[in-house]
């Protein structure tokens, strides 16, 4: 199985600006990764399991969608790729990677 710095290499190795789900791919040379910040989706999970716990059925239990994202640019990869950040894309962003 290829390592995160493998596939990022092999991305930018064909010139291709790489989106990837997880922000290691980033710090191993990637573009830009975009998740879901699972801290808070855990703690909601727990929150969830307690209600099971004290008898709420899971059915009853209502479904709830990620609200906190990460966006992580590494400016060093698209200045390799010729490619300009729009300033407001990186005031957006939770991490640059200079």
């Amino acid at each position: 199985m290829a390592s995160y710095t493998q596939i990022a290499e092999l991305v930018a190795a064909h010139q291709l600006p790489g989106f990837y789900p997880f922000e290691r791919y980033v710090e191993a040379g990637g573009l830009i990764s975009y998740l879901v910040d699972w801290l808070p989706m855990s703690r909601r999970h727990g929150v969830m399991v307690g209600q099971i716990l004290r008898g709420a059925k899971p059915a009853d239990i209502p479904a709830e969608f990620p609200m906190k994202f990460k966006l992580t640019i590494n400016l060093k990869t698209a200045k390799a790729l010729g490619l300009t950040i729009p300033p407001h894309l990186l005031v957006l962003a939770d991490r640059v990677i200079q």
